[in-house]
């Protein structure tokens, strides 16, 4: 059914990389989440209140919530696929999250009114009218909430969206709490148990729980979150397949929204080849990631002297010695400028975000162990913060 719409209903379906192909499928998304939860609303609440159940109308009242979030999902695609301007150059797709945000505090909001509503039944229970209209009825709910959780997983995963993944996590929650609304019914039915209040208790908890779940989620894109793993080894294998790569370090990836990240990351190769031979190769990297991963990356040359004799035993000497200090990840742009009374060892040395070692400590270390190579060699060392991970690190 989910693949049905998507070709009816969206163009180019296929092309999921595509920005207008990728806000089709949010607001294809949102369109089916306000007119199945409306649906499923107006059912659940009728039924509920024709029932005496607080339980069944808690759940009816989550699924209009369901609703609102679905017109909130709807705005932020909308909102998100407005072009860069003057004060955003690099463009809105942020708002998909900030919307994801606002859907996860009314979940939140909502919860805690059902909780409420929930503890009055408990002092004040009621005996629930039994039938077998309302049990079809929330079994029709559960196969609904099932489908919705596959759609919009479906469509999340398609177009890469958190947003919909989220939707789709928070349907199958649904699917949850309805199947223990209607537990509550048949035990009431079946076996006189009053369980109908503690069960909106613990429906109106998982609604909460689901609520604060979605917040940490959609929260941690915008704090700036490490890069996918993924990403980076395709980012990582891609620029090494080129013939001329010696290395690569200092990737830095920027995340401003789903379809708008930016990147940057040295690359080392050969002083000795030609500049515009290497400016060349560097140019066609860029433009290689940017049409394989869809992202604006830029390239730092630089340049290593791979002839110089001190270079491998150095690389060596350097490579041994950090292995020695916690929290060192590695080493790179090694550069070695002789001068009159002594010669400079110039290199950076990446550190971990818990790294405790004082930089003075390490300095100290390592021009020891350089002194004792050559006493005319002195370090000069940069220290780096991992931001993303290499595999060679």
């Amino acid at each position: 059914m989910g693949n049905f719409l998507f070709r009816a209903f969206i163009k180019d379906y296929e092309n999921v990389k595509e920005p207008a192909v990728r806000d089709r499928y949010g607001k294809l998304a949102g369109v089916v989440g306000i007119l199945s939860n409306g649906l499923l609303c107006v059912m659940k609440v009728v039924v509920g209140l024709l029932s005496g159940s607080i339980a069944i109308v808690a759940d009816g009242i989550n699924n209009l919530a369901d609703a609102s979030s679905s017109v909130i999902t709807l705005l932020g695609f909308k909102l998100a696929s407005m072009p860069e301007d003057e004060e955003h150059p690099y463009g809105h797709a942020r708002y998909e999250y900030l919307s994801g945000l606002a859907v996860s505090f009314i979940i939140i909001l909502v919860g805690i009114e059902l909780a409420k509503s929930s503890v009055d039944k408990i002092l004040n229970p009621t005996p629930l009218e039994f039938s077998w209209t309302v049990v079809g009825v929330l079994a029709a709910a559960i196969l609904i909430k099932v489908w919705q959780a596959m759609f919009n997983i479906s469509a999340g995963k398609k177009i890469d969206s958190l947003t919909l993944i989220a939707t789709g996590a928070d349907s199958r929650n649904d699917v949850i709490s309805t199947s223990v609304v209607l537990v509550s019914l048949l035990a009431g039915h079946f076996f006189h148990l009053t369980i109908d209040g503690y069960m909106g208790v613990a429906v109106a908890l998982f609604i909460v729980w689901s609520g604060v779940s979605l917040v940490r989620e959609t929260i941690s894109p915008l704090l700036g979150e490490a890069p996918d793993s993924e990403l980076v080894s395709q980012i990582e294998a891609i620029t090494m397949s080129y013939e001329g790569v010696l290395g690569i370090h200092d990737l830095a990836v920027h995340n401003y929204g789903p379809g708008k990240i930016f990147a940057s990351i040295h690359i080392e190769v050969d002083a000795a080849i030609d500049v515009m031979i290497s400016h060349d190769l560097v140019d066609n990297i860029e433009n290689c990631l940017k049409d394989e991963l869809n992202i604006n990356i830029t390239a730092h040359m630089d340049p290593v002297n791979v002839s110089d004799p001190n270079r491998a035993p150095l690389s060596e000497l350097i490579r041994d010695a950090i292995t020695e200090f916690d929290g060192v990840l590695s080493f790179h742009d090694l550069r070695i400028v002789p001068g009159p009374t002594h010669t400079n060892v110039i290199f950076d040395i990446v550190l971990t975000q818990d790294c405790k070692l004082s930089e003075e400590t390490m300095s100290k270390a390592l021009n020891a162990k350089i002194a004792a190579y050559n006493s005319t060699f002195f370090a000069v060392i940069n220290y780096d913060r991992s931001y993303v991970r290499l595999s060679h690190e």
